[in-house]
């Protein structure tokens, strides 16, 4: 089992799931009708968090692998919600943006952690 330490994208995966479900308890009480939108937001937002987490155990590099992509694909899923719960105008353009830059750049830090394992790993 692979034991890593803590480190930037732990903090900040953490820090976003818990900024996504205050932004959906805010949401949930400002209009009607973006519940759906809601609850996917909620999952995909919490689940980089998870994966992120899951990945500090890892039982090999494949694995940490595997829970990392996981965790990217869940980021780009939050960004498809986080555009749409904008287009409908349930967030202004500032609340878009900021958290917006925020999943933005946990992407960047997790294309770039698999792109790093994936060279190591053909090695």
């Amino acid at each position: 089992m692979l034991v890593r330490r803590e480190n930037i994208i732990i903090q900040k995966t953490e820090l976003f799931s818990d900024r996504i479900i205050k932004m959906c308890k805010y949401l949930s009480n400002k209009k009607e009708g973006n519940s759906e939108m809601i609850r996917q937001v909620v999952r995909s937002g919490t689940s980089i968090g998870a994966n992120v987490a899951e990945s500090k155990f890892a039982q090999s590099e494949a694995d940490f692998l595997t829970k990392l992509t996981i965790a990217l694909k869940e980021a780009n899923e939050t960004r498809f919600w986080i555009n749409r719960l904008h287009s409908g105008q349930y967030l202004s353009d500032k609340e878009h943006q900021s958290i917006l830059m925020d999943n933005e750049e946990i992407i960047s830090i997790l294309v770039k952690i698999t792109n790093t394992m994936k060279r190591k790993l053909k090695k």
